[in-house]
């Protein structure tokens, strides 16, 4: 029997349980569409994928690529729609089972049922779900609609009943005879329709995409330089690469799993130190895991005006202000550097993120959608369920049972003192 895998949000071949299954059959074949949906511009005005992830993409995918191609599968690469690319693969190579990665937010399981009209039934899709820590079926909830909104609850609970499962075993190589002679290439930058870039020299997420990058990162911060060690009295550092894991754009495009950053983990407490900081780390994956919850308990309501809450603010809407907000431009210092990195590097701190989407939906009162949607276009790291379900946290039609507001000046006096990070990058031109 022969199998495809048809790649999304997990590119890497280790721990990928949609590769693990296909493996076993006599054919395996994968495939990856660069969707032009994921590249035109979006309700909002803007570019739903810009360069900064874009490249980050495309070095992940052709690090799959080699990954897959060691161990004589061959990836297929294109520059169109799953609905159009994966039937007629099916046909050509007589597929009878598809293995991929599940997604339940709109646009992609809208893409999934576009491939399902157009297969026959006779073709099997076995769905995976790696991108949790921990998987649905081993949360200690009834159902979706039990897991709680508010993230405490969540954690004390998961933490108590829920156990990590193991990473899987490294699949074996196929014999050579299984690699398919077509030769498809990675679109360019161009081709994508995005003007080819340098990355900025003052840049904390310098990395490249990819899954031995992924890992490379993973064994130089816990075990080369055992920052993880102090990853709680660091977190929300503002300057260069050390301050934080930077795990967020791998664990995005799936070239590592929660899984995988764990067992290291784990590993890490029993060889050299189990502290506050490493339990810290935990911590933010269970937070990551606690957004997909949301997103799958509460559907579309993630991308609405009113958010899970369904609350009716007065939002406003100014190209104006948007315009000053992108570039740097308002009456606070400390939102504006943290604007300009973004803009400049498709990177900002977790620290920067909270102030500056505060600022955005509480002082500026404006659309916190749009704020959500630039997000989207220029983040390196942008994760569906962690960016809208954030933005709503802290445009108080979300998951925070206190409705924060962030005293900007106060958190510039906290976290920039001496205002270093101001000046590194309100003066970077």
């Amino acid at each position: 029997m022969n199998s495809l895998v048809w790649f999304r949000n997990d590119l890497r071949v280790a721990d990928n349980t949609s590769l693990y299954k296909a493996s076993s059959h006599e054919k395996t074949l994968g495939v990856y569409c660069f969707d032009p949906r994921h590249f035109s511009v979006s309700p909002f005005g803007f570019r739903k994928t810009e360069r900064y992830r874009a490249q980050f993409l495309r070095e992940s995918v052709e690090e799959l690529r080699q990954g897959l191609k060691e161990r004589n599968i061959t990836l297929l690469v294109y520059f169109d729609q799953p609905e159009t690319v994966i039937p007629e693969l099916v046909k050509t190579h007589n597929i009878q089972h598809i293995y991929l990665q599940a997604e339940w937010t709109s646009e992609e399981a809208q893409v999934l049922k576009n491939v399902k009209k157009k297969l026959a039934t006779t073709v099997r899709l076995v769905e995976s779900c790696d991108h949790f820590l921990f998987h649905p079926e081993d949360i200690p909830f009834a159902s979706f609609d039990q897991v709680p909104d508010v993230f405490t609850f969540f954690r004390k609970k998961c933490e108590k009943y829920a156990l990590v499962r193991d990473t899987l075993p490294e699949i074996g190589k196929k014999p050579v005879e299984n690699l398919v002679d077509i030769a498809t290439q990675i679109p360019t930058l161009e081709q994508l329709g995005i003007h080819p870039f340098t990355k900025h020299q003052k840049s904390a997420f310098p990395f490249k995409g990819g899954e031995q990058q992924a890992l490379c990162r993973l064994g130089d911060y816990f075990w080369n330089t055992k920052h993880i060690a102090k990853y709680k009295k660091t977190r929300n550092g503002l300057i260069g690469t050390e301050y934080s894991s930077k795990f967020s754009a791998w664990l995005a495009n799936g070239c590592i799993t929660p899984r995988t950053i764990y067992a290291a983990l784990k590993e890490f407490e029993t060889q050299e130190i189990k502290n506050q900081d490493t339990y810290w780390l935990f911590f933010e994956l269970l937070w990551r895991d606690f957004f997909k919850y949301v997103s799958i308990k509460h559907k579309d309501n993630i991308f609405k005006l009113g958010g899970i809450l369904e609350r009716d603010y007065d939002w406003k809407t100014s190209k104006e202000i948007t315009e000053l907000w992108i570039n740097g431009k308002t009456q606070e210092p400390f939102v504006n550097a943290n604007m300009i990195e973004l803009r400049e590097t498709g990177f900002m701190s977790n620290r920067g993120r909270q102030n500056v989407a505060s600022y955005w939906s509480k002082e500026l009162q404006q659309d916190w959608r749009i704020g959500a949607a630039y997000f989207e276009s220029m983040l390196i790291d942008y994760d569906v369920h962690s960016n809208w379900c954030n933005w709503m946290y802290l445009s108080g039609v979300g998951n925070d049972p206190r409705d924060r507001k962030f005293n900007i000046e106060k958190q510039a006096e906290n976290y920039d003192p001496q205002g270093t990070y101001q000046k590194l990058w309100l003066n970077h031109l």
